[in-house]
């Protein structure tokens, strides 16, 4: 066993700190103000950097030639570093880091004296004698553990032990397994008592596992250690101090979310069935495209099962088309173009040894090699034994994305599927190349699923350079979010998977993978049952990835209208989510420039409310609004607990509830409990269908002004690269409640900022949008619906660059339908409904609450 004991020397240069250790060396690098690496080896020397996660260093790296498009190199913080009696201490400008002497150990703390971080001493980093390295913290009173990539069971981690090893669970527990499809070693850690998030990260691919408190010992401190099989523990300290702080600033580290086509986050679709027919896959797809638009099912992607390479004698041969299923690849490609339908092909990463073009890839260098690093490593697969595309080869990636090329990309497919890629081999001293330098594939076989989505990538760049690439990926190392959207694999169908798959997407959002999702109505098990196949569908709509996905069983088929008794269920909840469409693209912007969540746990938003640290079930979408899907069969009420700090306002009723309480609501089959957080604005459309084919070409914003809130709705063409050179539009809506504020005078000059006093006879609600960016906005109409609950509003008017005007009232809602401009009150819903053509550029619209005296009049 070898232990960092006690500091033994101490050296300080413009890069880093180096300390020698009796059994160990450290380099602790200040990457920046808020992040620390701390680096610690067993090995007589540090190994090269050379790591596929990272997109900002602030060192030289092997691969930085490769990650050149993706990766920054930052200058690191020179350590000043001062010494005590008892330790070494150094600073940013957010932290002071101390380096105990004896015994050794890491103290982080914020400027406010704050301690934010404490390893536990005597045992701070260890190797055992089977060469495990291990690395202890520990855990003071009420911490809570959050993220860890895709895990199942409840929200928070605390007591839990943990594995990291992706490989294929089909049909896993959602409550109960673990490990499940991806390796992400990161969590967030929130303290109840400081209020204070801060994240941990460890960069390294070999198989690992953290044990959160569930080990006991009474000779220590309570603690939590990671372990990994192999390479250095290499932590990343990663300071908030709020949890979306801690999640951008991981993000900043190892990418952020790859902004996918507008038109891929509609409904999608897939089963194992259709590409498994013996003939016509073709026109039985194109049929159920038919079937959807006959049961007015809005529609965007088919996912193409692997079936499609499956030939007479039942074997997958990846990239060759089954010509008594597709007769005509292309033409079946272009003829889904023109129904709206994206095709993402299924693309598995092994070559069986009786697939035609196996001696090519051994031929080329491209497989895995056995442990002698001469000959293609062969294992289990489906259909027999198989080798695997080593993506850290360039020999691998050139071979693969050229058959990709011709056989898919050269068909007309413009997103890519990849499936079955745990890379599960079971000879771990099996070789990979790892672009120069190589490695057994035990501590490389996440890595390879992210190699994997990166070639993917790159075929469809190099194909189409200004088409926006879009991947999907069932595993993946840190980083995978860079590249492709992901789900959480083959889940079994139940109640329970319904409920527990929503902590599960939750995790994942907290630990970078923004675009998560999980299989609508289950994988794996027999046909869900018609009232839990509409609550699916109810929790897909939120879900990023709204994917319907079945290998079932018993024979059947999980499609939308597979009930035809509940079709106009499943049919209502996927409009909500082409309705709200404007808002899921928002928030994947957003995730795509901040690494934000789109789902995102109450305590996400609400850190200072004890009722959310542990709530796993309901959740928020974006920053406004929080569903509390039914996730139990044979509900007629739900219980829903609201967040203090806040007014919410329930989504149908507009009904207004104070925060901090839980309240009953009533549901029917119809019901999605969602509730409005006070200065809340979502934008939303109706009509749409498709967003292949469709326009955007209205809008209606929900807008509660009862506080300050903002919102930011993103706009591009929805296809291209060219967001990227700035054409984009993001129109910032923000509301100043009950205030007097003019953005422009009559003359056209700007009075932003200003406000004139207010005074209880005239007082103003101000909704200002402001623009950035040079994309002209497709969205032709504006409709308003202002939350307006005491008073009515007298006066209702726009601002903008060529002065303030009227808007005209309305007291017929039918003339006022009919209008292309115009306000009216609904009492009913007790909102004012304020429509107007879109603006080019900045605007404010104000809702005045002025007192009409008609006695004095």
């Amino acid at each position: 066993m070898k232990k960092s004991d006690k500091i033994i020397a101490l050296e300080s240069n413009n890069d880093y700190i180096h300390i020698t250790t009796g059994g160990s060396q450290l380099r602790v690098y200040l990457v920046d103000d808020d992040t620390i690496r701390f680096r610690c080896t067993f090995d007589e020397e540090f190994a090269p950097e050379h790591s596929y996660a990272l997109v900002k260093t602030a060192w030289p790296d092997e691969l930085d030639e490769l990650f050149a498009a993706e990766r920054t190199r930052v200058t690191p913080i020179v350590p000043n570093v001062e010494e005590t009696d008892d330790y070494y201490v150094t600073h940013t400008a957010k932290l002071e880091i101390r380096l105990t002497k004896d015994p050794f150990g890491i103290e982080i703390y914020d400027t406010d004296g704050n301690l934010l971080y404490k390893d536990l001493k005597e045992r701070t980093f260890m190797e055992d004698s089977h060469g495990r390295r291990y690395h202890y913290s520990v855990i003071n009173a009420g911490d809570h553990f959050y993220g860890f990539g895709e895990k199942t069971g409840k929200l928070n981690k605390r007591l839990q032990y943990l594995r990291m090893h992706n490989t294929d669970t089909c049909g896993h527990d959602a409550e109960l397994s673990d490990p499940l499809y991806k390796h992400i070693p990161f969590y967030v850690r929130f303290n109840d008592h400081t209020r204070k998030a801060i994240g941990v990260f460890y960069n390294n691919p070999f198989d690992s596992a953290f044990d959160l408190g569930r080990e006991w010992s009474g000779y220590w401190d309570k603690y939590s250690f990671y372990c990994t099989d192999g390479g250095d523990v290499d932590m990343f300290f990663i300071n908030g101090p709020t949890i979306p702080e801690v999640v951008e600033r991981y993000t900043d580290l190892t990418g952020k979310t790859a902004l996918p086509p507008l038109g891929n986050t509609g409904y999608t679709h897939t089963t194992m069935f259709y590409t498994e027919l013996e003939k016509d896959v073709d026109q039985a797809i194109l049929e159920f495209v038919d079937r959807c638009k006959a049961n007015d099912i809005p529609f965007d992607m088919f996912g193409m099962a692997s079936g499609y390479t499956c030939m007479p004698n039942g074997k997958r041969y990846q990239f060759h088309w089954n010509s008594a299923k597709f007769p005509d690849p292309a033409a079946f490609m272009a003829e889904m173009k023109k129904r709206g339908v994206a095709v993402t092909p299924n693309v598995k990463p092994g070559i069986l040894t009786t697939h035609p073009d196996y001696d090519e890839f051994a031929k080329a260098g491209a497989f895995i090699k056995d442990e002698t690093g001469k000959k293609p490593e062969n294992e289990r697969y489906w259909g027999g034994f198989a080798a695997f595309p080593d993506f850290t080869s360039k020999a691998g990636r050139e071979v693969w994305e050229r058959h990709m090329t011709e056989a898919l990309l050269d068909n007309g497919i413009e997103g890519i599927w990849d499936d079955n890629c745990e890379f599960d081999i079971q000879n771990a001293d099996a070789m990979v190349d790892g672009d120069g330098r190589p490695v057994t594939v035990e501590g490389m076989k996440p890595v390879l699923g992210n190699m994997m989505a990166y070639t993917s990538n790159h075929a469809l760049t190099q194909a189409r350079p200004n088409t926006r690439p879009f991947i999907i990926s069932r595993t993946g190392f840190a980083g995978i979010q860079r590249y492709a959207q992901t789900w959480a694999g083959d889940n079994y169908t139940c109640w329970k998977t319904l409920k527990y798959n929503i902590p599960t997407i939750l995790n994942m959002g907290l630990s970078g993978a923004a675009n998560h999702g999980c299989d609508i109505g289950g994988w794996f098990g027999p046909a869900p049952e018609p009232e839990l196949l509409v609550r699916w569908f109810q929790e897909g709509v939120f879900m990023p990835r709204f994917m319907t996905n079945s290998s079932n069983t018993d024979n059947s088929v999980t499609e939308p209208f597979m009930y035809p008794n509940y079709t106009p269920y499943i049919s209502r909840a996927v409009k909500l989510r082409y309705a709200l469409a404007p808002t899921m693209y928002s928030l994947l912007r957003e995730a795509s420039v901040k690494g934000s969540p789109v789902m995102r746990p109450l305590v996400y938003e609400f850190p200072d409310d004890p009722n959310c640290w542990d709530e796993s079930f309901e959740f928020m979408f974006g920053p406004n609004i929080l569903v509390a899907n039914v996730t139990d069969p044979g509900v007629t009420e739900k219980s829903v607990y609201l967040p203090a700090g806040t007014d919410w306002y329930d989504f149908r009723t507009k009904r207004r509830y104070e925060g901090g309480q839980t309240i009953n609501v009533p549901v029917d089959l119809d019901t999605i409990p969602m509730f409005l957080r006070a200065g809340s604005i979502v934008p939303m459309t109706d009509g749409v269908t498709n967003l292949h084919t469709q326009t955007i070409d209205h809008v209606t914003l929900l807008v509660e002004p009862s506080v300050a809130g903002s919102f930011t709705m993103y706009e591009d063409d929805g296809e291209t690269n060219e967001y990227k050179n700035g054409r984009y539009l993001a129109t910032t809506f923000s509301i100043t409640p009950g205030a007097a504020a003019n953005l422009y005078s009559t003359d056209g000059e700007s009075n932003a900022g200003t406000f004139p006093a207010s005074d209880e006879s005239h007082e103003v609600t101000v909704i200002r949008a402001t623009c950035e960016g040079t994309y002209d906005s497709r969205v032709e109409r504006v409709e308003m619906d202002v939350f307006t609950h005491n008073v009515q509003p007298f006066t209702v008017s726009m601002a903008d660059q060529s002065g303030e005007r009227l808007i005209e009232k309305f007291f017929d809602p039918v003339k006022w339908e009919a209008a292309d401009e115009g306000w009216l009150y609904d009492m009913e819903s007790r909102t004012t409904r304020v429509k107007y053509a879109n603006p080019s550029g900045d605007y404010e619209i104000r809702v005045s609450y002025a007192i009409n005296d008609l006695v004095k009049m």
